[in-house]
C-alpha cells in the first residue's frame, strides 16, 4: 500500500503542477491583459488560485516522496493537497484526477498495514 501511496502521491503532483501552472498563468494574464467577456474573465480569488496552484501539487509530491518512510505524513499530505486542489481549483475534468489520486494516495498510507518504526532525526 506504500509503494500504492508513493506512486499516487507522485503521479497527483505532476498532474497537479500542469494544472497549477495553467491556473496561476491564466490568472496574471487576465489581470494583464484585462478580462473578454464570456471568454476569458477573472476569477473571484486570484490569491487563493495562486496559493493553491503553488501549495497543493508541493503537497502531494511531498506526501507521496515520505509514503513509504514516513506513511503517516505522507498520508496527511496528500490528503491536505487534495482539500487544496478542491478549494483553490474546484472540481472539473482537469482537476478530478490530481484530487482523487492525492486523496486515494492519502487513504492508503494511513491504511498502511505496519507502523512507522521511531527513528531518530539527528
Amino acid at each position: 500500500m506504500r509503494n500504492a501511496a508513493l506512486t499516487l502521491g507522485i503521479i497527483a503532483g505532476i498532474i497537479g503542477l500542469f494544472v497549477g501552472f495553467f491556473s496561476y498563468g491564466y490568472t496574471e494574464a487576465v489581470t494583464r491583459y484585462g478580462e473578454i467577456e464570456g471568454l476569458a474573465e477573472q476569477v473571484r480569488n486570484i490569491g487563493l488560485v495562486r496559493t493553491m496552484a503553488v501549495l497543493a501539487p508541493l503537497l502531494a509530491l511531498a506526501g507521496g516522496a515520505m509514503a513509504r518512510a514516513r506513511a503517516l505524513w505522507g498520508g496527511v499530505l496528500m490528503l491536505a493537497s487534495a482539500l487544496c486542489m478542491m478549494l483553490g481549483f474546484g472540481w472539473g475534468v482537469f482537476t478530478m484526477f490530481p484530487i482523487t489520486m492525492a486523496g486515494l494516495g492519502g487513504v492508503l498510507a494511513l491504511a498502511a498495514g505496519k507502523p512507522d518504526r521511531p527513528v531518530s532525526h539527528f
